[in-house]
């Protein structure tokens, strides 16, 4: 997530009564979680075990609950509770926007756009020209759809993360403050839900035909030209490439890589990163080859035991 203008820290520190260790003179240009910062961006650790990943990730400034060694070309802002310094900014500068009519005024919709009846298109949302959105669609607040997309019916887009800090046995919501980005020539069938990021985008690219009751988490990024059949499930910010063919009742796990033009078959559980062009079955997911000739083995084995006895 960017900010509309670069902030100072010394604004941030103040607004917050936070202690400044390192170069008080940089500028926050964004915010993120730390699987998704950039140079510029602000992040938070409150974790002992994860300070120095943190300091190594790509953030300029880290909200922190120990004072610890610092680049030079970096600072932290020390506070007892850096989770929530980091959600309070977040609601401050992408604040949630309710509903108050079905089309808010600020709403963008480009020319051809069909809107059939009882949608819901949320505060700051851009839709391109020539595009089709069903009946009872909710199109959340942010959420940027290209030209010549079509969202059946009954489709929530722009969705809070399902994205929780679990503290003294309870769990607090982290504000939602990511948008859903969908580019040109995009399908998106019935009853389909794609969740905004906790703090990047959630995204996907030009000519994605996704089918009915797929589920797409926070921040995941799916590539151009991909085929995703109904009942998949996609966990929070994993990465599908390009040309990504995914059939029915697939289910991804979180952080993954699926490399360009894999096809995973159906029914299966991917719990690794898969490189490029492999074809894809079982659960755990490996080369579908490979899984069959398991499989057929495993077949075999009664007949097996019968001689051992």
């Amino acid at each position: 997530m960017k900010f509309d203008l670069p902030i100072p820290i010394s604004t941030i520190a103040a607004a917050f009564g936070l202690e400044i260790r390192g170069n008080s003179t940089l500028q926050a240009s964004g915010i993120n979680v730390i699987h998704r910062v950039e140079a510029g961006d602000i992040t938070f650790v409150d974790i002992p075990k994860y300070y120095q990943k943190a300091i190594d990730s790509a953030a300029t400034i880290i909200i922190i609950n120990q004072a610890i060694d610092c680049p030079q070309h970096k600072a932290l802002l020390i506070t007892d509770q850096p989770f929530q310094v980091y959600n309070e900014l977040v609601k401050e500068h992408r604040p949630f926007v309710f509903a108050r009519q079905e089309i808010d005024p600020t709403a963008r919709i480009g020319a051809g756009t069909i809107i059939e009846p009882n949608v819901v298109i949320g505060a700051h949302v851009t839709i391109g020209e020539s595009c089709y959105i069903q009946g009872n669609a909710y199109i959340g607040p942010y959420t940027q759809i290209g030209n010549r997309v079509n969202i059946q019916a009954g489709a929530l887009i722009g969705s809070d993360a399902f994205y929780f800090k679990k503290e003294d046995e309870r769990y607090l919501k982290w504000h939602t403050g990511g948008r859903v980005i969908i580019a040109d020539d995009v399908e998106i069938g019935a009853g389909s839900t794609v969740n905004r990021g906790v703090s990047s985008d959630t995204s996907i690219g030009e000519g994605t035909k996704i089918d009915c009751q797929v589920h797409i988490a926070h921040g995941v990024r799916i590539g151009k030209h991909c085929l995703i059949a109904a009942q998949t499930g996609i966990s929070g910010k994993t990465i599908i490439g390009d040309g990504v063919v995914i059939y029915g009742q697939v289910g991804i796990a979180q952080t993954l890589k699926i490399g360009d033009r894999a096809i995973i078959l159906a029914k299966s559980g991917v719990s690794k990163d898969l490189p490029a062009n492999g074809i894809y079955f079982g659960y755990p997911a490996s080369e579908a080859r490979q899984k069959n000739k398991e499989l057929a083995v495993l077949r075999q084995l009664p007949d097996w035991w019968k001689t051992q006895s």
